[in-house]
């Protein structure tokens, strides 16, 4: 018996020679598996999360700078580029124009100028300035009971429900912020019914303005990218 053989342990357990017999745990394939597939799942988490982080510090880039829902232009050639924007002015010459209006002249529109309010001689004050612009002026005075101090915004125009709209616009231009009305009468004047809000016609300069707009419309503009 060997001396390295402890007591009590001879036959088939006695240790010969210079070799220990190692007796490990054989590991698990299956805990191998899945070892590694948690090593891999942990370093794709790890890549994503820092792929978050660089987003973050770099802020807004070339890609972000889209609004949400913003229609993409078409790039422009080289050539187009080179010609600082011919191409955009090209189109928005090239947008056909809206035909003009024909509108009444105020030669033609009667109006009957009443007052609704406690300031006494408006009436004829604003009649006086409409007849220099053109107008037909019929009757003048204050306004009859149904809107005698009854309109708290600016006047009220009231005419035939066959009166042309543009009769209705022309007047508008001379005081803007009116309302319209209809009432049973068969004639084509108008009634300019003065109301508290009022404080005095349009500059002839500004009516004029806003009359060269409704004769001849200005163009929507063409979409520039």
């Amino acid at each position: 018996m060997s001396m390295l053989t402890p007591p009590g342990m001879g036959g088939k357990y006695r240790v010969t020679g210079t070799a220990y017999p190692r007796m490990s745990r054989k590991r698990s394939r299956r805990r191998i598996v899945l070892g590694v597939l948690g090593s891999v799942l942990a370093l794709a988490l790890v890549g994503y999360g820092a792929l978050q982080l660089i987003d973050v510090f770099q802020g807004d880039g070339p890609k972000r700078n889209t609004a949400a829902g913003a229609k993409d232009c078409p790039t422009k050639s080289p050539e187009a580029a080179a010609k600082g924007g011919a191409p955009a002015a090209a189109s928005a010459a090239s947008a056909p124009a809206r035909p003009a209006v024909v509108l009444p002249q105020p030669g033609t529109i009667t109006v009957n100028v009443y007052n609704a309010t406690p300031r006494a001689g408006l009436a004829k004050a604003v009649g006086d300035e409409l007849a220099k612009r053109g107008f037909v002026i019929g009757s003048v005075g204050n306004a009859p009971a149904d809107f005698d101090k009854k309109v708290p915004g600016t006047g009220i125009l009231l005419g035939s429900p066959t009166t042309d709209k543009a009769v209705y616009a022309v007047l508008g231009t001379q005081l803007p912020g009116t309302t319209q009305q209809t009432d049973a009468r068969e004639t084509a004047d108008v009634d300019l019914i003065l109301g508290d809000a009022f404080k005095e016609l349009s500059t002839k300069e500004d009516a004029d303005k806003a009359l060269a707009l409704l004769a001849n419309p200005v163009p929507a503009p063409a979409k520039n990218c």
